[in-house]
């Protein structure tokens, strides 16, 4: 039997959000962690990222015409948080989290070498949903490492998790 619970318990009902790291370019790179990611098309290739106007890169986003979605790993996680604590008008996070620009194929924000994926994506639109706006791109190019393994692929629920066994 079902009992009635508050908004916020039921929202928490969800297992867990990808983590990715998004990187833009513009007036200064940037890179913001988000747990807020999603693949919102297959044909074509849209993905989305949600973030709140109160963060630096925000208004990065909103400038640029494009952006980059890079999945992290559990190596990368140090870096990870780095780039989820720091704020980039204070802090190259590239330089603080000790990673490195990898420029792209087709847009002009820059890669994090050190993620087995990244996403080049052209902005297509901008959604406003209550507290976050969803930046939605088209994947123009994607880079994947041969041994990336999803398993390793960080999620976030209250702490940061790898997936632990596949079921079904």
């Amino acid at each position: 039997m079902k009992k009635e619970v508050s908004v916020d318990d039921g929202t928490d009902a969800f297992s867990g959000f990808p983590v990715v790291l998004c990187s833009v370019g513009g007036e200064k790179d940037n890179i913001i962690t988000l747990a807020l990611c999603h693949v919102f098309s297959f044909k074509p290739a849209l993905v989305g990222i949600g973030v709140s106007p109160k963060r630096f890169s925000y208004g990065l986003l909103q400038k640029s015409e494009d952006f980059a979605v890079n999945i992290p790993t559990r190596r990368q996680l140090e870096a990870v948080q780095v780039c989820g604590s720091k704020s980039g008008r204070r802090v190259d996070k590239f330089k603080a989290a000790g990673l490195t620009r990898e420029k792209a194929s087709k847009i002009s924000s820059p890669l994090v070498a050190e993620c087995p994926v990244s996403l080049e994506c052209v902005k297509t639109k901008e959604v406003e949903t209550g507290d976050h706006i969803w930046f939605v791109g088209e994947v123009v190019a994607a880079r994947r490492e041969e041994s990336y393994d999803k398993a390793d692929m960080l999620l976030y629920w209250g702490d940061y998790r790898v997936i632990g066994e596949k079921l079904g």
